[in-house]
């Protein structure tokens, strides 16, 4: 198999270099342990915020430092050689050890100052967690939050996030998993939409509709509207999709189609109609972080914090069973909830947007 080359001479001479700089790059080696796992130079680059060249050339760094060929390239992506697995698990070693120091590190740091890190699905961000964190901050205001939105699992146990809030259940047995409760995602359209095209009475009705749709990891959409449509192409319902669920909010508001929001979303003030046509898709939500993190206070104080703001006993929307968005506010007894669109308008005399 041909291997990715070493652009700094032979081998014998990657021995010399390696004594030279004293020893590999800490950064270069995190780079080989990203690019084994995901198996390919652009996830990996991905995955680290780095360009694909930039990937590269640490690589090349270490192969020249080590003196050894660490992957070679196959049509399904890149693999390590076999000096390349005995250095991986070094690496790993490494890895922990660092990982443990910082964990360390961070249990001296002040009860409640510092920063944490929450890795959680784009819409949990923006509509329900975000706007309620203002208050968080509030009463530990030496507190750093760095909410990280994004629709792949951020992986905790590598310490991307101190905790994550996710829709996949987490399957590592060195961390800890909390089913927080379970959203319930519903087809809605806006007014103006259904006023052009008509309201659809079945799932059958659907097939004349144009969709608008989220595709992203945790969503598992093509998986399940393939299921409700088994002898059509998604690309002929499909008029509108997206990998964010902001946009697709917005495009549904608007009116660019029928697409699934989570219930929660309407007590919120969007103005859609919930379509009750029986298709609707429930996701169990989970919390996943690391024993060791919870040890730290300020990451055990957000970690109990976040479980009461999923609490279903509170929060009627995050029910096992499903509650019909008209029925909602009658079953919510909590403080007010803050309505995300309200103000939200556009000013044509200054051509600015107020809220």
């Amino acid at each position: 198999m041909p291997t990715i080359p070493n652009r700094g001479g032979p081998e014998k001479e990657h021995a010399k270099l390696g004594v030279a700089v004293g020893g590999p790059d800490w950064e270069a080696i995190r780079a080989f342990l990203e690019l084994a796992r995901c198996g390919s130079i652009r996830s990996a680059a991905e995955r680290m915020g780095l360009s694909a060249n930039a990937l590269r050339r640490k690589i090349d760094d270490l192969e020249r430092a080590l003196g050894t060929v660490l992957v070679t390239r196959h049509v399904d992506g890149v693999r390590p050689t076999a000096e390349g697995e005995e250095i991986l698990l070094a690496a790993k070693r490494m890895e922990d050890a660092a990982f443990g120091l910082v964990r360390t590190r961070n249990r001296q740091v002040p009860a409640m100052s510092g920063k944490v890190r929450i890795g959680i699905t784009e819409a949990f961000g923006t509509f329900w967690l975000g706007p309620r964190l203002v208050d968080f901050q509030r009463a530990y205001p030496q507190l750093t939050i760095d909410l990280m939105c994004a629709m792949r699992n951020a992986d905790v146990l590598r310490l991307e996030a101190d905790m994550a809030v996710q829709l996949t259940r987490p399957n590592n047995p060195d961390m800890k998993g909390v089913r927080l409760g379970r959203i319930h995602s519903m087809l809605a359209a806006a007014p103006s939409y259904l006023s052009i095209y008509g309201t659809p009475k079945s799932v059958a009705d659907l097939r004349k509709h144009r969709l608008a749709l989220q595709f992203a990891e945790q969503t598992r959409t093509e998986e399940l509207v393939s299921g409700l449509f088994p002898d059509m192409e998604l690309s002929e319902l499909v008029k509108f999709s997206t990998n964010n669920s902001t946009a697709l909010l917005w495009a549904i508001i608007k009116g660019a189609g029928i697409g699934w929001s989570p219930t929660y979303i309407h007590v919120m003030g969007p103005k859609m109609v919930p379509l009750d046509i029986g298709a609707v898709f429930p996701f169990d939500v989970w919390l996943t972080y690391h024993p060791d993190a919870a040890r730290v206070p300020r990451v055990r104080r957000l970690i109990d914090w976040i479980i009461e703001n999923f609490d279903p006993k509170v929060f009627p929307w995050f029910k096992d069973e499903f509650v019909h968005p008209r029925d909602l506010p009658a079953q919510y007894h909590g403080p007010p909830l803050v309505n995300l669109f309200e103000g939200i308008s556009w000013d044509k005399t200054n051509n600015t947007s107020g809220t």
